[in-house]
C-alpha cells in the first residue's frame, strides 16, 4: 500500500508497445495540427472525419424528422467555429451524459476591417491581436493568411497563403539592436505594441499609364489579390482572415518525444477528445464532444460556451431519442451530467522557475493533469470540483491504467486563468479541469509530450465509457 503520493514518469510506466502506440497516435496528431491552424479549419476537418466514420448530421435529422436509436452517432456544426459530436448511449438521457468540453480557437493576429495600406512605397496590413499574447513573439517569423471573405453578393471566399513550400509568407519586421536604445529601455509588454504588429506583405508600385499618383503599392497588390481571389478592398469589412505562424507542426528533441507547434491550446485536448468519441462503440451513457469557439477571449459570442448551443442541443437530443420535450427533463439530463474540462495546464519549466508551486504542479510526460479548479487570486473564474467528482475521476483512471497528476495553474498570487469549466458548471453538471501539460503556452510554437497527448487520449475514451 502506497501511503505517499508520488508522481509516475509515464514514459517509465508503459511498455514499448504502449510507447510504439503513442507515438504513431500523435504522427496523425501532428498531421492534423498541420492542417487545422484555425477553428474553421479545425470544424471542417472534424466534419470530415466524422462523416467517414458513420456520423449523421443534425441538420438532416431535424430535417427529415428521424428518430435517434442507441448506438447513432451525430454531430452539428456551429457557425462553421464550433462543433458538437455526440454518440447514443444505452441509458436514459435523464440520468445523465458525459461530456468532454475543449476550444478550438487559439491566440493569434486578426487582419483589421479596413488593414491594407501602404508606408514609405511597402505594403502592410494592420491587425488585432486576438487573446493573450505576448506581442514580441509575432515579430520575424514567417506568418500564413487563413480565413474567408464574404463578398457583398453573399458568395465566399477561402483564404490561405503560406502553408504550401511555393506559397508566399508573411511578417512583422522589428528594429535593428544598433538602434535599438530606446526599444530596449522599455518593459517587455511596451516594446511591441498592438499597433506595432503590422504584417508586411509586399513592395512593388503598380507601373504603367493607368497607375496611380500614389499608393502605388496598394494598389498593385489589390490588382493581385482581385486576379487571384476575386474580390475587391471593400470585401475585407466582410471577413474573418487570421494571421497565424506558417511553420508546421514537428517532432522536438533527439527522441522525438514532444510535439512543437502553434494552437497546442487547446487544440491537443481537442484532438485527443474528438478521437475518444470517433472511438466509442455502444456506450453505456450518451456521450458528448464539445469543441468551442472564443474561449482565448473569454467564450463570448454566438459560437464561444456561453452561448446556448449546447443547451439546445441536450434538448435536440431528448426529442429524437426519447421523444421529450419536457424543459424537465433537459434539466434532469444536464444535473445528472458529468463532464471534463478539457484544457492545458503550464508545465515546469527548467528555464523559468519560481512560478510554479513545485508540490502543485503539472510535469510534461507525467501523464494527465487533473485541476480541481483554476482562476486566479482566490479560485476566481474557476468551478472548483467537488471531492466526491475527484474521487470518482481518480478510481476510473486508476482502474484503467490511466497515468495522471494533479495540479494547479501558478504560484497562488502569481497569476491564473480559466477555462469554460464554470460556464456548464452552472446547470450543474459535475465539471473537472483536465488535460495535458504544455510548455510555451500561447507563443507561436508550444510544446507538448507525446505521451501525455496519449494518456489524454485514453483517458477521454475511459471517460467516456464509464
Amino acid at each position: 500500500m502506497e501511503l505517499l503520493y508520488d508522481r509516475k514518469n509515464a514514459w517509465e510506466k508503459h511498455d514499448k508497445s504502449h510507447v510504439s502506440q503513442a507515438n504513431k497516435f500523435c504522427d496523425e496528431y501532428i498531421k492534423f495540427l498541420n492542417g487545422a491552424k484555425t477553428e474553421r479549419e479545425f470544424t471542417k476537418r472534424v466534419v470530415e472525419v466524422a462523416r467517414e466514420r458513420g456520423f449523421v448530421s443534425y441538420e438532416d435529422v431535424l430535417k427529415n424528422d428521424t428518430p435517434l436509436v442507441k448506438g447513432v452517432k451525430v454531430y452539428r456544426v456551429i457557425k462553421n467555429k464550433a462543433v458538437i459530436l455526440c454518440a447514443i448511449g444505452e441509458e436514459s438521457l435523464t440520468e445523465g451524459i458525459n461530456i468532454i468540453g475543449s476550444h478550438i480557437d487559439a491566440p493569434r493576429l486578426d487582419l483589421k476591417q479596413n488593414p491594407l495600406y501602404e508606408d514609405t512605397e511597402l505594403g502592410m496590413l494592420d491587425t488585432h491581436y486576438y487573446g493573450g499574447i505576448k506581442k514580441y513573439q509575432w515579430t520575424t517569423i514567417p506568418l500564413s493568411l487563413h480565413g474567408v471573405v464574404v463578398k457583398k453578393d453573399g458568395t465566399s471566399v477561402d483564404i490561405c497563403i503560406g502553408e504550401n513550400d511555393k506559397d508566399p509568407v508573411f511578417t512583422i519586421t522589428d528594429l535593428l539592436p544598433h538602434l535599438a536604445q530606446d526599444q530596449m529601455q522599455k518593459k517587455m509588454s511596451e516594446g511591441v505594441t498592438g499597433e506595432d504588429l503590422n504584417v508586411l506583405c509586399g513592395s512593388i508600385p503598380c507601373i504603367g499609364k493607368d497607375a496611380p499618383k500614389k499608393d502605388k503599392v496598394k494598389t498593385n497588390i489589390m490588382k493581385l489579390i482581385n486576379k487571384k481571389y476575386g474580390f475587391k478592398e471593400e470585401d475585407f469589412i466582410s471577413a474573418e482572415i487570421e494571421v497565424v505562424p506558417s511553420f508546421k507542426a514537428r517532432s522536438v528533441g533527439f527522441d522525438e518525444s514532444l510535439v512543437g507547434s502553434y494552437g497546442q491550446d487547446d487544440r491537443s485536448c481537442a484532438y485527443a477528445a474528438l478521437s475518444a468519441i470517433l472511438d466509442v462503440l455502444n456506450p453505456k451513457k450518451t456521450c458528448v464532444c464539445l469543441l468551442t469557439d472564443k474561449e482565448e477571449i473569454g467564450s463570448v459570442g454566438n459560437t464561444g460556451a456561453y452561448a446556448t448551443f449546447f443547451e439546445t442541443f441536450v434538448e435536440f437530443l431528448l426529442k429524437y431519442v426519447e421523444s421529450s420535450e419536457k424543459s424537465l427533463d433537459v434539466r434532469r439530463c444536464l444535473e445528472n451530467s458529468r463532464m471534463l474540462s478539457a484544457d492545458v495546464n503550464p508545465g515546469v519549466d527548467p528555464n523559468y522557475t519560481g512560478v510554479q508551486e513545485n508540490k502543485n504542479a503539472s510535469y510534461l510526460g507525467k501523464g494527465v493533469v487533473i485541476q480541481k479548479y483554476t482562476g486566479s487570486r482566490g479560485k476566481v473564474g474557476g468551478s472548483d470540483a467537488n471531492a466526491e467528482y475527484l474521487g470518482y475521476i481518480r478510481k476510473i483512471f486508476d482502474d484503467n491504467n490511466i497515468i495522471w497528476q494533479s495540479a494547479e495553474l501558478g504560484k497562488v498570487d502569481q497569476g491564473g486563468g480559466g477555462t469554460i469549466a464554470y460556464m456548464l458548471a452552472k446547470y450543474g453538471i459535475e465539471v473537472l479541469d483536465c488535460g495535458v501539460a504544455i510548455l510555451s503556452m500561447h507563443s507561436p510554437f508550444e510544446i507538448t509530450s507525446k505521451i501525455d497527448m496519449y494518456e489524454m487520449y485514453r483517458a477521454s475514451k475511459v471517460f467516456f465509457e464509464n
